[in-house]
């Protein structure tokens, strides 16, 4: 929002400089980022008439100009300027003058000629093109004819302006306008709003059977006035329109397209100016948009309306898009004589929605997404009738009409000043928060215990005492509040056993070798065929995102897998092959409420080879040396034995993966991953994959650990060789060992499996070494013996085992 100090000060009495005025509203929260001072390099630049053009004696495209700045002497100024006239008023740089960009003028000679000044643009002045009217865009700036001479430019331009740029937050739309933040102004330095005059002269016509309006839509159009002018003049601005355009970033069209601009930027209220004689009937309905409906809107642009745009109607269909842009078939041009005035409320989500649909914001767009005063239309419409009849000679019809269905009441709130004072921490004084209220235009009635405060329409951001607060602190001062420590006992943060166990993981993890990664919570759907998973599959059960990003990223993870492989496929794609990942995050599941029940996974993915050493070469990654992670884990962690049974889900290879009970109590899984989920993500080699359930695993975790002291005696040990069925699992054998051995086995490890001749076909030979000791003495041969014999009986009755000789 740019904000002209001069025009400021037509509303309210500024006793500051721009320096102290940016400071005191950045202080309440109306933050000025920056001044602008357009005029601070030009110097010595007059208004001046040219009183006789000759053509240059040695070029055709040059003229020798006599000009005069109102003083006796008459200056000859060279100049290859197309547009100028005898008689015209213009910008004229003399000897020694400085204009945009630090140039200084000097006399000089052009083509033999003596040239003692310069004519100058719009440009040299430093305004910018594109806000400049039509006319006034090339070649030399051409002044009112009735321009006094010799005054310095920059009063005749505004350029001895300062401009301050204020970055508003988006509750406060009721400061996009030199009246909000006159109202400011007022407040902070205790003045009062000067009203611009607002009741133009009427006719004795009513409006009454020219003009109809219906809203077919109130919840998206509260209020719509509409007022009629007749015999408007369309032309030029005057020079003091334009240039207060200008200063707010405003390009000047013709005085009745300028008039609703600059009402707009002063009151805050966006105006619209149709043909009247274009309106079919005179007759305004406010719909949202048909199916297959378009319009020409006034940039030339064919837009295709969506059912949910609001549009301005005409019954023979729609004439603008409401709030956002006007349409080319009723716009105003030279011809126009009578203008239909739009004032209108609309409901700031809509606006925000079509201009985001369409991509078209304007100045228009961005207050009504805003919010702007339902109850300032009609003001805003008889200001702007008013200046119509002002400049452009209009007829005004008497009345309005004002399509009203939901008037506004006015929100009252009960403050309280201890609240006030529990809230900031400091005691404002109770009629101090009067005046402060009322100095932002909020009315004040005294009650017993506490304020009845009324919030006015311009400000549709206060619905909380909370708020009520915010803006006696704001006008109060931030600054005087008494500098003190919080009251309160101060308490040590820390983490919570489940956030140590998570950063215990990830030690564990990264010592390891792995790195950790973190992938989107968002997944494309595709993932499920890629993975292989079933149609009746509870992973399929992905929730859909209603406003996705994307179609890749549409719908809520049921597995960490997705996202692990396409950190493989990105980093295999850059020539890194050996990858080891993982990733501590949660997958959604539908749950019974309207939210997600959100589940932890650990999930680690591996590639390539495992890293060697100077002694030991690099070799390819496999099953074993997965599992082998996530021993290492659980022994780290406490978390108990575990065992495993062959074979995983669908997308892991069925002879190379592994189910992980614990109690019997599914822990997790991990293998390779199978060839066609290979082939599916285009990955050169083999991948490994885990997945642990982290509800379970802390669920294993032992939150106590039991010592106990060093063995005072040496242990006996032995081997045992058994021949079995190859179905037979070693991890059954094991156990079936230890359950034989009695107490005084202490461990069992199978440090041998082989098939080969000397074994019978379709069996294979377990070795295990066994651990025996006595906490108590040395064991002899004799004490072996027994649980041996029975650990060989149990394994035959069980797996019909036979001792390997």
């Amino acid at each position: 929002m740019l904000v002209s100090y001069k025009w400021l000060q037509d509303y309210v009495d500024i006793p500051l400089t721009p320096e102290e005025l940016a400071e005191r509203l950045t202080a309440v929260g109306l933050a000025v980022e920056a001044l602008h001072r357009p005029g601070r390099e030009i110097k010595n630049v007059y208004t001046g008439r040219i009183l006789k053009i000759d053509a240059h004696p040695n070029a055709d495209k040059l003229v020798v100009c006599q000009v005069s700045t109102g003083s006796e002497e008459v200056r000859q100024i060279v100049t290859g300027a197309t547009n100028v006239r005898e008689g015209h008023i213009v910008p004229v740089a003399v000897e020694g003058a400085r204009l945009a960009g630090g140039l200084v003028i000097k006399k000089a000679k052009l083509r033999g000629v003596e040239s003692r000044g310069m004519l100058c643009s719009g440009q040299e002045l430093g305004l910018d093109s594109a806000l400049l009217p039509p006319e006034q865009a090339r070649g030399i700036m051409i002044l009112p004819p009735d321009t006094p001479l010799g005054l310095d430019i920059c009063s005749v331009l505004g350029l001895d302006d300062t401009i301050l740029e204020l970055e508003l937050t988006p509750n406060r739309g009721d400061c996009l306008s030199l009246l909000g933040v006159a109202r400011e102004v007022a407040a902070i330095c205790g003045g009062e709003i000067k009203w611009p005059p607002l009741s133009p002269r009427a006719l004795d016509e009513e409006i009454a059977g020219q003009v109809q309006v219906e809203i077919r839509d109130p919840d998206l159009c509260r209020r719509y006035v509409a007022k009629l002018i007749h015999q408007v003049q369309v032309g030029p601005s005057p020079l003091w329109l334009v240039k207060r355009l200008m200063a707010a970033g405003v390009r000047s069209i013709n005085n009745i397209v300028d008039i609703t601009n600059y009402v707009m930027l002063e009151m805050g209220q966006p105006l619209h100016a149709f043909d009247y004689h274009t309106i079919k009937d005179g007759r305004i309905i406010v719909r949202r948009a048909v199916p297959g409906e378009q319009l020409v809107t006034l940039d030339g642009v064919t837009r295709s309306l969506q059912p949910e745009t609001l549009v301005i109607a005409d019954p023979a269909g729609p004439v603008a898009i409401a709030g956002v842009m006007g349409g080319e078939a009723t716009e105003v041009t030279a011809a126009t004589t009578s203008i239909l005035l739009e004032s209108a409320w609309f409901d700031p989500v809509s606006i925000r929605r079509t201009a985001k649909a369409l991509n078209l914001r304007s100045q228009a767009s961005h207050r009504f997404e805003r919010g702007v005063d339902v109850t300032g239309c009609l003001k805003a419409a008889e200001r702007a009738a008013y200046l119509m009849q002002q400049l452009a000679g209009g007829q005004v019809v008497a009345g309005e009409v004002d399509a009203y269905p939901r008037p506004y009441t006015a929100r009252t709130i009960a403050l309280r000043p201890e609240r006030v004072e529990y809230i900031l921490g400091t005691a404002v004084p109770r009629d101090e928060i009067v005046s402060i209220l009322r100095g932002l235009q909020f009315s004040v009635q005294e009650a017993a215990e506490s304020l009845l405060v009324t919030v006015p329409g311009h400000r549709p951001d206060v619905g909380l005492e909370e708020d009520l607060v915010e803006e006696v602190a704001r006008l109060y001062g931030y600054n005087s509040f008494p500098v003190q420590l919080p009251a309160g006992s101060a308490a040590r943060g820390r983490r919570t056993p489940v956030q140590q166990l998570a950063w215990q993981v990830r030690d564990i993890m990264c010592g390891l070798g792995l790195s950790e990664v973190v992938t989107y919570s968002f997944i494309s759907p595709r993932h499920a065929d890629l993975l292989l998973w079933p149609e009746d599959s509870p992973l399929r059960r992905m929730l859909a995102l209603q406003n996705p990003l994307s179609e890749e990223q549409s719908v809520m993870r049921t597995s960490m897998l997705p996202g692990l492989l396409e950190v493989l496929g990105r980093n295999i794609s850059r020539r890194v092959s050996d990858v080891a990942v993982f990733e501590l995050g949660k997958v959604f599941w539908p749950g019974a409420e309207a939210l997600p029940e959100e589940r932890y996974v650990l999930a680690v993915m591996l590639t390539g080879n495992a890293p060697g050493g100077w002694n030991s070469p690099a070799r390819p990654v496999d099953f074993y040396y997965l599992k082998g992670i996530l021993s290492v884990l659980l022994e780290k962690l406490h978390a108990g034995p575990v065992e495993y049974q062959p074979g995983g889900p669908p997308c892991y290879h069925p002879g190379r993966s592994a189910t992980v009970l614990r109690n019997g109590r599914q822990l997790g899984v991990l293998g390779e991953l199978h060839p066609r989920v290979q082939e599916n993500y285009e990955l050169p080699q083999r991948v490994l994959a885990l997945e642990v359930d982290w509800a379970e695993l802390l669920a294993a975790v032992e939150e106590r650990v039991a010592y106990r002291p060093l063995p005072r005696f040496p242990g006996l040990e032995r081997d045992l060789a058994v021949v079995v069925d190859q179905s037979v699992l070693a991890a059954a054998v094991q156990q079936e060992i230890r359950a034989a051995g009695g107490r005084l086995l202490e461990d069992v490890r199978l440090f041998d499996v082989y098939q080969g001749e000397q074994v019978p076909a379709g069996c294979r030979s377990l070795a295990f070494a066994l651990t025996f000791r006595s906490p108590d003495r040395t064991l002899s041969d004799e004490d072996v013996a027994g649980p041996l014999s029975e650990i060989t009986r149990a394994l035959a009755e069980r797996f019909a085992a036979v001792l390997r000789s």
